[in-house]
């Protein structure tokens, strides 16, 4: 006589967000159960300016940015985008906007090369380890992990807290202008963490460091260039706005909801993000 199947206790819970599978390359494998893949991570609340990868080469990237400036100055997204927000990105769109943006890629990257060689270099020569902060959302919608890096104090007396040397290197590229302060629920860090970033943000922005020294205020920041380059590319005005603005946007000076075309009023240190499409996120900022 067959024995009754075992009872499996029913459990509720949220289950995380999935994503589609992405193409990974196996480094190696000591067991069947821990595969070491190559993973690319993604730095949270960091939003670097795009190297020549992303849209061609500065040439191949203006022939698109020139395109975008066209549609907004004429009318194909007239009555689509508010005048305020395209004539925000029209004053970005000079001649030159796409080799400066590649250009602060390309610088942004190296001063994240030099501060790797840094911050891991131990007084004896050797190099400590990095370590990986998984945050939030912990995979993004390009399949990267989300996290925070600092070095890895393994064998060494770990620094107090509040030490310049227990800063992330998120921290230290947003501090040093290199990177724009990016803030996307659910990947956000603690409030005192959270005041901190924006608290350096707002210093870079004010005294002009890093890419706003070197290339200046017009320099398209990393998630406007991406949008413009959106809008150039679609078919439709109304595919368009949607491909190019998927976030909403909150300014935390006084937590008003500014929606997804009213973000280019607000100075970048107190953008706050959150995704159009995210009925969570909106319960957990209080939007409507």
């Amino acid at each position: 006589m067959a024995s009754e199947p075992t009872a499996i206790v029913h459990l509720e819970f949220t289950r995380a967000a999935t994503r589609g599978p992405a193409a990974r390359k196996l480094l190696r494998h000591s067991d069947a159960d821990t595969p070491l893949v190559e993973q690319p991570l993604r730095l949270v609340s960091c939003d670097l300016p795009e190297k020549s990868g992303h849209a061609g080469r500065p040439e191949t990237a203006q022939r698109k940015l020139d395109e975008c400036r066209a549609r907004l100055k004429g009318g194909f997204y007239r009555g689509v985008l508010p005048k305020g927000l395209r004539n925000h990105l029209i004053d970005k769109l000079d001649d030159g906007a796409a080799a400066r943006h590649i250009a602060a890629g390309e610088r942004a990257s190296a001063e994240f090369d030099a501060l790797l060689e840094r911050r891991l270099l131990r007084d004896d020569g050797s190099r400590r380890a990095l370590a990986v902060l998984p945050c939030g959302e912990r995979v993004d919608r390009e399949s990267r992990l989300l996290a925070y890096l600092a070095p890895l104090f393994e064998g060494e007396p770990l620094p107090s807290r509040g030490d310049a040397r227990r800063r992330t290197l998120n921290l230290e590229m947003i501090a040093g202008g290199w990177a724009a302060l990016f803030l996307v629920h659910p990947s956000l860090p603690s409030n005192a963490d959270l005041a901190l970033a924006v608290a350096e943000a707002e210093t870079a922005w004010r005294k002009k460091r890093g890419v706003w020294d070197e290339f200046g205020r017009d320099l398209l920041l990393g998630h406007e260039y991406r949008a413009c380059i959106r809008l150039a590319a679609a078919d439709t005005p109304e595919d368009g706005a949607s491909a190019a603005f998927r976030r909403g946007c909150i300014d935390l000076r006084d937590g008003h909801d500014v929606g997804p075309h009213g973000w280019w009023d607000v100075p970048p240190p107190f953008r706050l993000w959150y995704w159009l499409d995210d009925a969570k996120a909106r319960a957990d900022l209080g939007l409507r």
